[in-house]
C-alpha cells in the first residue's frame, strides 16, 4: 500500500471529473488505476482510496466485525459503501452523481492525504473548517503525549 502525503487543489468539470494532480499520481504503486470513493463518516467530504489500500481496508474489518452481529453487520455495510471509480485516459476520475452532493457540487476542491487514502472536500467547506481555531499542540499532547512518553520511560 503506497503513503499518500500532501494537499492538492483541482477544478471539478462539468461532467464531475477531476484530473488526479501528478504529486498524487506519483506516490501510487503500480499500473492499477481503480479507486473506491465512499463518503466520510466523520466529516462533509468524501474519500478516495487506492483500490488495493480499500481491499485491505475492507479485508481488516471483516476480520475483525462478527458477521453474526447486527451492529458489525451495520457497520460493514456502512464502511464498504463506496463505488469504484478508474482514472481515464487523461488521469481523471469521475466522482459518482450521488456522491456529488456530498462536496456540494463544487467546482473547487481539495484533495487532502491521509496516508493511506484523500479526502475529497468542496473548497469552501475545507477554507471554513481549516479557519476555525484549535490548540492542536494541545490536543496532540493529550491524546498521543502520555503514549510517546510513556514509551520513553
Amino acid at each position: 500500500m503506497s503513503l499518500l502525503l500532501g494537499i492538492e487543489y483541482c477544478k471539478l468539470d462539468s461532467n464531475g471529473r477531476f484530473k488526479l494532480p501528478i504529486a498524487i499520481k506519483k506516490q501510487l504503486e503500480g499500473d492499477d488505476c481503480r479507486f473506491v470513493i465512499r463518503p466520510s463518516i466523520y466529516a462533509e467530504c468524501l474519500e478516495l482510496w487506492p483500490y488495493a489500500s480499500f481491499e485491505a481496508e475492507i479485508a481488516q474489518l471483516q476480520k475483525e466485525l462478527n458477521p453474526y452481529s447486527i451492529e458489525d453487520r451495520k457497520m460493514l455495510r456502512v464502511l464498504s459503501a463506496g463505488n469504484i471509480v478508474e482514472m481515464d485516459t487523461n488521469d481523471r476520475l469521475l466522482i459518482p452523481g450521488e456522491q456529488r452532493s456530498r462536496i456540494k457540487n463544487a467546482k473547487d476542491l481539495v484533495l487532502l492525504s491521509t496516508g493511506h487514502f484523500m479526502e475529497i472536500w468542496d473548497f469552501d467547506t475545507y477554507s471554513r473548517m481549516n479557519s476555525e481555531t484549535s490548540d492542536y499542540a494541545v490536543k496532540v499532547d493529550e491524546r498521543l503525549g502520555r503514549k510517546v512518553n510513556a514509551t520513553e520511560q
